[in-house]
């Protein structure tokens, strides 16, 4: 996820989603993954400290900020690049699945009272993102405890 100062989603000629000051976040859902990691990651995501107070430090989330999120599908998050000089896919989940996990974890973000904006699964988008800072995050639920995961993980 990054801190952005704005950010848009163009598909074709059609800008199908903007924030202004927020987070966009890249959901790359794995063949492993699960509903209720999405929604410790959605939970996680939405009372993360990355705003600057008036010191210049990190101490406020996007709600305290009035921002908003803006979550893009990007299965190319699970390119692996061990082996040669194409990316392989194989990690990310199928597309069916991918896009029922990337709807649900923004159902969460929403749930949260979170304005949330969301690119187009399965589309080829134009991302426009204005970094602020930069402060960028990488978030996954690997390694998470099973507790905080929930006992339904598989």
């Amino acid at each position: 996820m990054q801190r952005v100062r704005a950010a848009t989603v163009t598909v074709g000629d059609e800008r199908i989603a903007a924030i202004e000051r927020g987070l966009v976040v890249l959901v790359g859902v794995a063949r492993t993954d699960t509903a209720l990691d999405g929604e410790k990651l959605a939970g996680k995501i939405g009372s993360l400290r990355v705003f600057d107070d008036e010191r210049g430090h990190l101490h406020h989330t996007v709600a305290d900020i009035g921002g908003a999120i803006l979550a893009v599908p990007q299965f190319t998050l699970f390119g692996d690049i061990r082996r040669g000089r194409r990316p392989d896919f194989t990690a990310a989940a199928d597309p069916e699945t991918g896009r029922r996990l990337f709807d649900a974890f923004c159902g969460v973000l929403r749930g949260t009272g979170l304005r949330v904006e969301n690119g187009r699964f399965g589309a080829l988008m134009r991302v426009v993102i204005d970094a602020d800072g930069p402060v960028t995050i990488v978030a996954t639920t690997d390694g998470w405890p099973e507790a905080e995961l929930g006992a339904g993980r598989a």
